[in-house]
């Protein structure tokens, strides 16, 4: 955790907090509350997904917020400063980054070059005992999972151990981009449970998801 991290949770807690002083927040940098529990609305913050990448200089940090009704996302944002991108939806009315509509990428074929996530998780998905090559490791999860609803990543998965606030806003953003992000059998994924940790996901467009649901479904992981 990082100074940065403390001043981004602060600011953006006090602007919706303030605003919004009836719903519950659960945030990376924040005491856990019990109280979210009974709350029918909760903010659901990470204040900068990907601390090493942005102590690093790097580019691939964000900032991730959701609003949760129940267990399930119902408006997210998420801001990547470095290189200016605005990622923004709400329940039913599409994705939009920069204000402009984006789409996950269509198709069912394995492209590995375009897919991101561990490479032991993803390299299961080949039918040959060949080397693959992964695209490039992004250091925010949130934004790795936006790059499937901009079509920039055919699908990308999660190792397992990840939390509400690393998830909740790019589950909305990818949902609302004609995508799908599940747990790796096609469970939905719900939100402001006592528990915050999750397993092994993956997001990709409609078509191929299904397919890889269904790859893991007969050749399921030799571990939990």
């Amino acid at each position: 955790v990082s100074e940065a991290d403390i001043a981004v949770n602060d600011l953006v807690e006090k602007r919706l907090r303030s605003a919004t002083p009836d719903y519950g927040w659960l945030s990376e940098e924040s005491v856990d509350d019990d109280s979210r529990l009974g709350k029918p609305l909760v903010w659901i913050v990470d204040p900068i997904d990907g601390t090493r990448a942005y102590l690093a200089g790097r580019e691939d940090w964000c900032v991730s917020v959701a609003l949760v009704a129940g267990a399930t996302p119902v408006l997210a944002a998420v801001f990547a400063p470095v290189t200016d991108e605005f990622f923004f939806a709400v329940r039913g009315q599409g994705t939009t980054r920069n204000e402009q509509p984006v789409f996950a990428a269509t198709g069912t074929g394995f492209d590995f070059a375009r897919m991101a996530g561990p490479k032991p998780l993803v390299e299961r998905l080949s039918l040959s005992s060949d080397d693959i090559t992964l695209h490039p490791r992004i250091g925010s999860l949130a934004l790795r999972l936006c790059r499937v609803a901009d079509g920039g990543l055919d699908a990308a998965f999660a190792g397992g151990q990840s939390r509400d606030w690393d998830l909740a806003a790019a589950n909305l953003i990818v949902h609302e981009a004609n995508g799908r992000m599940t747990a790796l059998s096609g469970d939905a994924i719900e939100y402001n449970r006592r528990e915050v940790v999750h397993g092994i996901l993956v997001a990709a467009g409609q078509d191929r998801h299904a397919r890889i649901v269904e790859h893991f479904r007969t050749r399921p992981l030799p571990w939990p």
